[in-house]
């Protein structure tokens, strides 16, 4: 989806993988207190002082993630949005199978990471569910964050 929601807007836009940064930067593990999460965090706010807007994607465990998340929300002088993909087990298996790293993890992992409404407890997020469709939630997210407005307004912006 992040990825979608970059090529709809253009340049300009961030993309903060958890996976990249946990599994490809630092490989490390997900672990409490882990260096990835640090990363992020430092990632996010020095792409947001240099005039992007940013995606920070991932599956972020609350108890991990949460404090680090809520600051990111909280320091920020403009607008933000979270949103929480809530899906069954099943239909994360199915669009998991879509992804490049789909040959690497399996449904095992996928079944130990996967937690069901794992929100946040000091950030409100929008709830995505099973039932929107990767054109819809680009299309959600871009009207949501006015991205869309901002967007159609730039010089060589290429709409979805």
């Amino acid at each position: 989806m992040a990825a979608a929601l970059r090529q709809a807007y253009g340049r300009g836009l961030a993309i903060i993988g958890q996976d990249v940064v946990r599994r490809e930067i630092l490989r490390e593990r997900d672990l409490p207190g882990a260096a990835n999460i640090t990363m992020i965090d430092l990632m996010a706010r020095h792409a947001l002082a240099h005039g992007f807007h940013v995606v920070v994607e991932g599956i972020m465990y609350a108890e991990r993630y949460g404090d680090m998340l809520s600051a990111l929300v909280r320091d920020h002088r403009g607008a933000s949005h979270a949103y929480y993909f809530d899906l069954p087990f099943e239909e994360t298996v199915r669009r998991h199978a879509g992804k490049p790293i789909a040959h690497e993890i399996g449904e095992a992992e996928l079944r130990a990471w996967w937690r069901p409404c794992d929100l946040l407890s000091n950030v409100v997020e929008q709830i995505i569910d099973e039932s929107s469709s990767l054109e819809s939630t680009v299309e959600r997210v871009l009207q949501d964050t006015s991205l869309l407005t901002m967007a159609t307004g730039r010089p060589g912006h290429r709409t979805p």
